[in-house]
């Protein structure tokens, strides 16, 4: 699906409204994108609950949106002497490679590499892009998957994320594939389509090489707005052949494992963000056991990793847990 022609030009003007308004063309676009029914969740969900502290979604606490938690950091890092060697922190970003064993693999995809980008958060601060661009430069894929989480709040307008969003993507190369994240309104998808990224929202898409394939997943937010639907993303992927999904946090490991999936690349914890020495996490904000919550893990056939993310969360800090982005190798044999 060419997403790039449907969408150029109007799409990347996109704007300043408010999450609770949406003119017609855009809704019927994301009707035609995502099915009415998801398209009227998506919207009634983010309406009713996209700025609680307290309860929806898998954790009844949610401190991104408690209003004065920002200050509360900061002013405690600052009489700790730690701020800015955090904000300093949060612009190195580092490469981290990652071998995906899968022995049934076909051989076209014989070191095949995906780069992942999770939770970018690109309106956190205005040179978050630049680190970023950084970051990605240079280095050598076939395939870049975004794991969600675009935009630093969330709620209210997105125009800043999506102008960072078009930045970076001018320097990352060949076809790049997203998701949505807690902080991402699905009014986000028809810009970021515009920059020519597909964004996977509960379906898949196949990737080919000669006459071997794999199939790339993707479902919607499954931790606050709790969109997703791995049935419809999955149900059509046939038995035995390599599948990946792309999900914007962990929590839903033991459902892709019996889903029968053969990779998860996640990310929305950030590795902890701040962390005490050594890089153990003060909070993981994922309803589920911290060996899921930061790097490679596994669940039965499940090969799952966890992304850090390239940005930051409530605060442009970051201590003991740096940012990353992830190359992962497929292969079907260790070296």
């Amino acid at each position: 699906m060419n997403t790039k022609g449907r969408y150029a030009g109007r799409f990347l003007q996109v704007n300043t409204m408010t999450t609770d308004s949406i003119d017609q063309a855009m809704h019927d676009l994301l009707r035609q994108r995502v099915g009415k029914v998801h398209l009227q969740q998506r919207l009634g969900i983010e309406k009713d609950y996209e700025r609680r502290v307290f309860g929806q979604g898998r954790n009844f606490f949610h401190i991104e949106n408690w209003y004065s938690v920002h200050s509360v950091i900061r002013n405690t890092l600052r009489l700790l002497l730690l701020h800015d060697r955090g904000k300093r922190n949060a612009r190195r970003i580092q490469l981290r490679h990652n071998d995906i064993i899968l022995p049934g693999l076909p051989q076209a995809f014989e070191g095949f590499t995906l780069l992942q980008i999770s939770d970018l958060h690109l309106d956190m601060a205005s040179d978050f892009p630049q680190a970023l661009i950084g970051a990605v430069s240079g280095i050598d894929y076939d395939l870049c998957v975004l794991t969600g989480d675009f935009r630093a709040d969330t709620f209210g307008p997105y125009q800043a994320a999506l102008e960072g969003m078009q930045e970076v993507r001018r320097h990352l190369n060949g076809a790049v594939y997203g998701i949505l994240g807690n902080h991402d309104t699905i009014r986000m998808v028809p810009g970021l389509e515009a920059m020519d990224i597909r964004m996977l929202l509960n379906e898949h898409t196949i990737i080919e090489r000669g006459a071997d394939r794999l199939y790339l997943a993707g479902i919607d937010d499954p931790h606050y707005y709790r969109a997703d639907n791995l049935e419809k993303a999955a149900d059509t992927i046939p038995n035995g052949d390599i599948s990946i999904l792309l999900t914007h946090s962990p929590e839903v490991y033991r459902h892709a494992a019996h889903a029968d999936f053969d990779v998860m690349l996640c990310g929305h914890t950030h590795g902890g963000q701040i962390c005490l020495p050594g890089g153990l996490p003060l909070m993981c904000n994922t309803g589920c056991p911290r060996t899921f919550c930061s790097g490679p893990w596994a669940y039965h056939q499940l090969n799952g990793y966890t992304s850090a993310g390239s940005g930051a969360c409530i605060v442009d800090v970051r201590l003991n847990c740096p940012p990353e982005i992830t190359l992962h190798h497929l292969r079907s044999i260790g070296k």
